[in-house]
Order: C-alpha cells, then sequence, then structure tokens
C-alpha cells in the first residue's frame, strides 16, 4: 500500500468544514478535492484547506469529474441526506467502468434517509469491494472511549457487563433548510440525530473483548412530538430564516424525540439504550451527554461542562457567532467553552482511523452495515411513534417503511393522537 492517500470531500458545508479543521490531526493523508455544485462554496473551502495546511485541493462541480481524478484515493461523503443516492451511483458508475482508483469511501452519518436507501448504498459499496467506514464521530469521542475503557476494565470484569446506556444530543436547531425538511432529511431530529445517540449507546453497551454482533437489538419504544418550532412566532422566524423554504404550519418535522432502545446479548443480557434528542434546546448551545450505569459503578460525560468557562457582562456586546461552542445561543453570561471541537466531539479520532484503515487496507470497524443497523432502527422508532406502542425490531419488516415526517403526512397535533 502507499504511505499516503489524498482524499476528496463530496459537499463543501458545515460539516465539511468541521472535518477540515479536525484534519490538522490527520496524518498520511492530503486533502486533494472538494466537489460541490456550489463551486464559490466549494472555493472558499478549499482555501480553508491551504490556511490549514491540510491540502491544496481542486474545486469540481461534480462528484463524477472529481472520481477520476488519479489523486483521489479515498471520499469522504458529507453531502445533504437527499442527494446520498445519487452520490454513490456517480461514484459506483466511476469505479465499474475502470476511470478511478479509489480503495475506501467514508460517508456521513445517517448513511440514507431510509433502509432501502441505506441497503442501497451498503450493495453498492460492496460490489465495488472497496473499504467503507461510516462517519459516526461520538464513538470516536475521546471521553466517551476513554470512559468506555475504564468501565469495562476496572468496573464490568468484576461487577458485571453494563445494563443501562443513555445518550442525549440537543440543540436549538440545523443551520440549512434542508434539514428541517422531513421529504428531503428523511425526517426530523430523529433521524437527524439520534442516529448518533444510538450508535453511541450501542458502542458503549458492547464488550469490547468482543465483536458488535454480540448485542442485537429486540424491541424499540419511541414517541416524536413538535413542541417549539411548530408555535405560530416560531413558524414565522423558520420561515424568514430559510427564507420562505421552511414552512412548519403546513408540512411539519419533530423537534423532539425520544426511544427505549432493547438490547440483548448472546447470554440473554438485556440492556437498554435510553436516547434523547432535540432541536427546542435552549441553553448556551450544543449538548451532547452519555451515561453508562452497570451493577456497581457509573460513568457521565457532558460537552457543556468543559474546562474552561467565559464570562461577559451585559456592558459586552458583540456580534452572534458560534465561537465559543457549535450552536451557540448567546453571547454574554457564563459560557462554556469547547476548546477544540474537533477533538471533544470525536472527529479528529474518526477521521485519523479511517485513513489509517484505508492505508492498511483494513476493514474500517465502524462501516456501512453499522449505517445500515442505525437506520433500520430510526426507522423502527418512526414506526412505533406512530403506532403508539412498543414494537419489536424486525430488519425484513421495515425494509420498504417511510415515516410519515418525511412522506410530509405529519403534523404538530400526532404526538397527541398517539399518546400512550
Amino acid at each position: 500500500m502507499a504511505d499516503r492517500i489524498g482524499v476528496g470531500f463530496v459537499g463543501a458545508g458545515f460539516n465539511t468544514n468541521f472535518h477540515i479543521k479536525s484534519w490538522q490531526g490527520v496524518r498520511y493523508a492530503d486533502v486533494k478535492g472538494i466537489a460541490d455544485p456550489n463551486l464559490a462554496r466549494a472555493k472558499a473551502t478549499a482555501q480553508e484547506c491551504k490556511k490549514l495546511r491540510v491540502g491544496d485541493p481542486k474545486v469540481y462541480a461534480d462528484v463524477a469529474e472529481m472520481v477520476t481524478d488519479p489523486a483521489i484515493d479515498a471520499i469522504w461523503i458529507c453531502s445533504p441526506n437527499y442527494t446520498r443516492l445519487d452520490v454513490m451511483e456517480k461514484i459506483y458508475k466511476a469505479v465499474k467502468s475502470g476511470k478511478s482508483k479509489l480503495i475506501g469511501l467514508a460517508c456521513e452519518k445517517p448513511l440514507a434517509r431510509n433502509a432501502a436507501e441505506a441497503e442501497k448504498m451498503l450493495e453498492m459499496v460492496e460490489d465495488l469491494g472497496l473499504l467503507h467506514g461510516y462517519l459516526e464521530n461520538q464513538v470516536f469521542s475521546p471521553s466517551v472511549n476513554r470512559g468506555k475503557e475504564i468501565i469495562w476494565r476496572r468496573g464490568a470484569s468484576v461487577a458485571g457487563r453494563p445494563y443501562l446506556a443513555r445518550c442525549a444530543e440537543e440543540h436549538g436547531g440545523p443551520h440549512e433548510p434542508w434539514f428541517w425538511d422531513g421529504e428531503r432529511q428523511g425526517g426530523g431530529v430523529l433521524n437527524d440525530m439520534m442516529c448518533h445517540s444510538i450508535e453511541a449507546a450501542r458502542h458503549l453497551l458492547t464488550d469490547p473483548s468482543k465483536p458488535k454482533s454480540n448485542i442485537r437489538p429486540v424491541s424499540v419504544n419511541a414517541e416524536i412530538a413538535t413542541l417549539k418550532w411548530s408555535r405560530p412566532e416560531y413558524i414565522n422566524i423558520l420561515k424568514e430564516r430559510s427564507t420562505g423554504q421552511i414552512d412548519y404550519g403546513k408540512a411539519p418535522a419533530e423537534d423532539f424525540a425520544r426511544a427505549n432502545v432493547n438490547f440483548t446479548d448472546e447470554q440473554g443480557n438485556i440492556m437498554v439504550a435510553e436516547v434523547t434528542t432535540s432541536w427546542c434546546f435552549m441553553g448556551p448551545g450544543l449538548r451532547l451527554s452519555f451515561e453508562l450505569i452497570g451493577p456497581e459503578y457509573y460513568m457521565q460525560v457532558n460537552t457543556l461542562n468543559p474546562d474552561l468557562n467565559i464570562f461577559f457582562s451585559r456592558n459586552i456586546v458583540g456580534k452572534e457567532g458560534e465561537d465559543l461552542v457549535e450552536k451557540q445561543s448567546a453571547e454574554q453570561g457564563l459560557m462554556p467553552v469547547v476548546a477544540s471541537e474537533g477533538i471533544v466531539y470525536g472527529y479528529t479520532d474518526e477521521d485519523r482511523y479511517m485513513v489509517e484503515c484505508f492505508l492498511d487496507g483494513k476493514m474500517p470497524e465502524e462501516n456501512w452495515h453499522d449505517g445500515l443497523l442505525v437506520t433500520q432502527i430510526l426507522m423502527t422508532a418512526y414506526k412505533s411513534s406512530e403506532l403508539g406502542n412498543k414494537i419489536a425490531f424486525d430488519a425484513k419488516a421495515i425494509k420498504n417503511y417511510v415515516p410519515n415526517v418525511a412522506k410530509r403526512l405529519y403534523t404538530a397535533q400526532d404526538a397527541l393522537k398517539t399518546a400512550r
């Protein structure tokens, strides 16, 4: 294998730029290409790469052209959910035709909008024989992994395996209009962010000495609601922010979701993942929290309890921004500061790991099979919320299911109709 690879990014939005910043901690790989139909945005991201000395990438309007560049060995798919299949089909055709020498693909979460699309993604990458990595950054968070290592080594080895994981992700709402659109995104906050929490919980509950298949989902009980953004004043705010693209008075998506996912292991032990996600959290900014509980032990991580806080009095008035924490919602008072978000949230370790796997010709342990399973659990959660009861996990039964939110058949009052 080569001792260095060239990486191309599909999409030049917020997510890609998070990876670019994190790339300063990645060795043996250079950013060689940025593909985005918005060339101005792609050029700005390319300039940021040069500024941070992580590469001097070429800019492309279409992924089909970038894939055939001999400098590109691997692709990071970071484009919007509704583009994933189209992007993958273009990559598939280029590799099948012999015009590309790709060795690996990495795809951001969620792998697709629903289980059927996720299956197609996996089928194509496996037919190509490429290595594939699922970009779920939270399972690479240093605090999460250090906590897991200590719990399993010192706690579970003495008192028995953990049985409860609580994971949550909350903030005040996404950046781009398409995230708020149930059809383009594939749902609301459940699809957008519970994919993180489910996989983080599964990761924490999995014995590190055994394969992830050692635990499997058996049932899901979930509910969704639109708590904030269906209120008249916030419908108008969202319309203004999206320049009229999003109207939650007509086609809302959920801004709150919670689920209990029950797992079992090979010995029949039952484990529970309690996961909560929200676009209606009003706090300093993005909050990620993780808990792992067992018979005689407990671990806890909360990203809004950092080692750095800053205070500004009411006399300090400045521009709005996100220079202290992602999804920042204030500039005054006692403010938590996440000193290096790319490291804390797991992006740096995630990108380094994927690069090393691709260089070594090794299939990443976090791959598109995991992305498919997470999507199947998400769809089961949506179906549970629609039925108003707990349902068994059945991958076959959920294969062609599309949530009402994604079909624009959901209303803000549906949560009341299915209330327990």
